[in-house]
């Protein structure tokens, strides 16, 4: 019978789950992170796990979903200091700019090239990437409100371009890096300039 936790005792080992997660996945990779090397470091059984997580995935997909919504708190923040500035097309892309070259930066994220995130949304429920693409269109709609944006602006389609750019982040060496940060800015400020 599985033992039951309190809900400080939850809370608790989450947390540890989440730490250790992200831990193993900056050591090894989101393939070579395994339930074994978590479970081990937070010092439960295996099975307790799975009273928590139905899968690694899960796990690894919910420590980056969490520095995303940060990242994306910060610019709706970095954004609403812009609002009653007037803000023009180029000080939007500069502050969105920024931003990816953050993430770019965070080590969770450097790790997402386009085969981990393969690897990872190819083992997630649907309804969990669902649900993450709609969370980032409502960003998206959050941002408009802070931008002098056009009244007919399709979020779903501003959405979608933004992840088309944070993909092109995945390919800094294809797209050569001799001319990726002006490639990444004129991307940018393509968009921003069909939004206001």
């Amino acid at each position: 019978m599985p033992k039951s936790y309190s809900d400080q005792e939850r809370a608790y080992i989450t947390k540890r789950l989440k730490e250790e997660a992200a831990a193993c996945m900056g050591q090894f990779g989101i393939r070579r992170t395994t339930v074994d090397e978590i479970v081990r470091r937070v010092h439960i059984p295996k099975g307790t796990f799975y009273l928590f997580y139905p899968s690694k995935e899960l796990l690894l997909f919910e420590v980056i979903q969490e520095q995303h919504e940060q990242v994306n708190r910060e610019l709706v923040q970095a954004l609403s200091g812009l609002a009653g500035a007037s803000p023009t097309a180029e000080d939007i892309t500069d502050v969105i700019f920024s931003f990816y070259r953050m993430t770019e930066d965070m080590p969770i994220f450097r790790l997402m090239d386009s085969e981990n995130i393969e690897l990872l949304v190819r083992k997630l429920p649907q309804e969990v990437v669902k649900a993450h693409l709609r969370e980032d269109t409502d960003t998206i709609g959050k941002l408009l409100t802070l931008l002098p944006a056009k009244k007919d602006a399709d979020l779903e389609v501003l959405s979608a371009a933004f992840h088309a750019i944070y993909y092109a982040t995945l390919h800094k060496k294809e797209i050569g890096e001799a001319h990726y940060e002006q490639a990444l800015r004129l991307l940018i400020h393509g968009v921003v300039t069909q939004i206001i």
